[in-house]
C-alpha cells in the first residue's frame, strides 16, 4: 500500500500539538531539513501518524505533489471562503499554479502572473487566466520566491484586502510597510497544510498536475535529473526508484 508522509515530525504532547497546530510544534523535526534524514538517506524513518494512504487512482508521479498541494489548500484554512473574490497569484511555478487551481476551484476569480512563454502555456493547459494582475484584488498570494514579492503584492491588493505570503527567501528584505498600515492590509504568513484535502483533490481529478511534470527520470539517472531540475524554468522532475 502506497503512502505519503507529512514532513513535520511533532512531539504530539505540547499545547500547539493539542490544538491541532503540530506543524508549529516548538520541538518538531522536519524531513530532510531539520533533525531528520531526507528521502535520499539509506533509511528513512517517519512517524506512523504522519503517513497517509495514497488513493488507488492517483499515479505515483501525481502523489509527489501532495505536500505542495496541501500548502496551497492551507490558504483556504487560513483566510476562509474566497468564492467571488478577485484573486491574484504572483509566480507561476509549481506552487503558484497549484494555488491558482485551488483558489479557482473554491470559486475565486483568479489571475496568475505568468511572464514567460512556458509558464503561460502551462497556465493555459490548466485553465487558469494569466496576465499582469490589475490593482484592486481582494486577495493576493505571493508565490514568487523573490524578495520583492511582498512589495509587489502590496501594490495590487485593495484597501482592507489580504496578502498571503508563500515566499521564504534568505536575502534581506527592504520594504516600506506604511502602505500596509494606511490601507489596513491583512498579511498572512502561510506554510504547510493538511494532507487529506490534497489527496482528495488528486483522487477526484479536481487538481491537475501533469502539465507541471517535465520528466520522469530513472533513479540510475538521478544526476542528470538534478541537472535538469536546476535549469532555469524547470518544473517538476520526478525520480522513479521502482526499477532501482
Amino acid at each position: 500500500m502506497r503512502r505519503v508522509g507529512d514532513i513535520n515530525f511533532s512531539c504530539g504532547r505540547c499545547g500547539l500539538c493539542a490544538a491541532g497546530l503540530d506543524r508549529h510544534c516548538p520541538t518538531r523535526r522536519v524531513l530532510g531539513i531539520v533533525g531528520a534524514d531526507g528521502a535520499f538517506a539509506d533509511l528513512v524513518v517517519v512517524p506512523e501518524r504522519n503517513l497517509h494512504i495514497v488513493p488507488d487512482g492517483v499515479p505515483d508521479a501525481a502523489a509527489v505533489f501532495t505536500e505542495p498541494l496541501a500548502a496551497a489548500f492551507e490558504i483556504l484554512d487560513q483566510v476562509g471562503a474566497v468564492a467571488g473574490a478577485r484573486a491574484a497569484v504572483l509566480g507561476a511555478g509549481k506552487l503558484g499554479l497549484l494555488v491558482g487551481q485551488v483558489l479557482k476551484r473554491a470559486g475565486a476569480d483568479v489571475v496568475v502572473s505568468a511572464r514567460h512563454p512556458a509558464q503561460r502555456a502551462r497556465a493555459d493547459r490548466l485553465g487558469l487566466a494569466r496576465g499582469e494582475p490589475a490593482p484592486g484584488a481582494d486577495l493576493v498570494v505571493d508565490a514568487t520566491g523573490a524578495a520583492d514579492g511582498l512589495r509587489q503584492a502590496l501594490t495590487l491588493v485593495r484597501p482592507r484586502g489580504t496578502v498571503v505570503l508563500k515566499t521564504t527567501v534568505a536575502s534581506e528584505h527592504r520594504l516600506d510597510l506604511a502602505p500596509a498600515v494606511i490601507n489596513e492590509i491583512t498579511i498572512v504568513g502561510s506554510r504547510c497544510g493538511r494532507f487529506p484535502p490534497a489527496l482528495d483533490a488528486l483522487a477526484g481529478g479536481a487538481i491537475a498536475v501533469e502539465p507541471m511534470i517535465d520528466a520522469v527520470v530513472p533513479l540510475d539517472d538521478a544526476l542528470a535529473g538534478f541537472e535538469r531540475a536546476a535549469a532555469k524554468g524547470a518544473m517538476k522532475i520526478v525520480l522513479d526508484a521502482r526499477g532501482a
